[in-house]
C-alpha cells in the first residue's frame, strides 16, 4: 500500500519524504488555507520535492470552469493529479482530463455507486472518505471493501485512495482490505510506529544497559 501524506506543510512532507514514507501528497482548499501559502506556489514546491502524484484540487463547481482550472493546475508539473469532486460536473471534467493524459483524483466519495461512476469516467484515483462516514455512524472501512470488490470484479484500474483517515488502525485495516493508497496526516503516519509494549521493552533494555555499564561509542 502506498502512503500519501495529507498536508500542504512543506517541512512535514520533507521529514517523511526523507524517511521514504511518502509516495505522493494530497492537498485540498482547507489544507492550502491552513498553510497560508499561494496554491500554485506551494503546489509547485511540493511537486519538486516528491516524485509521486501530488493532488491539487479545483475550486470551481461548473464543468467548463473545473476544466480550465484543472488544465492550469496540470501545467505546474508532470506529477500533478487534478482533484475534482464527485459530482456530474466533476465526472465530466475527469473524463476530459483523463482523455488528455492528465491524472485525476475524484474526491468526496461516500458510496460504492459513486466509486463505480468514477472508474467508468477513467479516474486515476478514487478517494472514499472513511472518517467522515464514521462520524455519521457508518463504517467507512466497509466502503473500502465494497469498492475493492467491485473494482476487482470488473478489472477497473482506478486506484482506491483511502482518505479522511483518523487513526493508525485505519491504516492497517485499509492495508488488509487492499486499498492501493492511504492518505493520512503526518501525525497518523508517525503514530503507526507507536506501541506500548515497544516502549515497555525499550525501558527495560535501557535500564539493564545502565546497570551493566554497557557503552558502544
Amino acid at each position: 500500500m502506498k502512503f500519501f501524506v495529507d498536508t500542504a506543510e512543506i517541512d512535514q512532507i520533507k521529514e517523511l519524504n526523507d524517511l521514504g514514507m511518502v509516495d505522493g501528497v494530497t492537498t485540498n482548499p482547507s489544507l492550502i488555507m491552513k498553510s497560508g501559502r499561494d496554491i500554485l506556489e506551494v503546489t509547485k514546491e511540493i511537486c519538486a520535492m516528491v516524485d509521486g502524484p501530488v493532488s491539487a484540487e479545483v475550486v470551481a463547481l461548473e464543468a467548463d470552469d473545473m476544466l480550465a482550472e484543472g488544465r492550469k493546475l496540470a501545467k505546474i508539473a508532470d506529477n500533478i493529479a487534478v482533484k475534482v469532486p464527485l459530482t456530474w460536473a466533476g465526472l465530466k471534467t475527469c473524463k476530459t482530463l483523463t482523455d488528455d493524459g492528465i491524472m485525476v483524483n475524484v474526491t468526496l466519495c461516500f458510496s460504492a455507486n459513486q466509486a463505480l461512476l468514477a472508474a467508468k469516467a477513467g479516474a486515476t484515483f478514487i478517494s472514499p472518505f472513511i472518517g467522515r462516514l464514521d462520524d455519521i455512524n457508518m463504517d467507512g472501512l466497509d466502503l473500502i471493501e465494497d469498492i475493492r470488490t467491485i473494482y476487482d470484479n470488473y478489472g477497473f484500474e482506478t486506484n482506491i485512495l483511502a482518505a479522511s483517515i483518523r487513526s493508525a488502525n485505519h491504516m492497517s485495516e485499509c492495508a488488509k482490505i487492499g486499498a492501493d493508497v492511504a492518505t493520512a496526516p503526518p501525525n497518523v503516519i508517525k503514530a503507526m510506529a507507536n506501541h506500548v509494549l515497544t516502549d515497555k521493552g525499550l525501558d527495560a533494555f535501557m535500564a539493564d544497559a545502565k546497570k551493566a555499564g554497557i557503552k558502544i561509542v
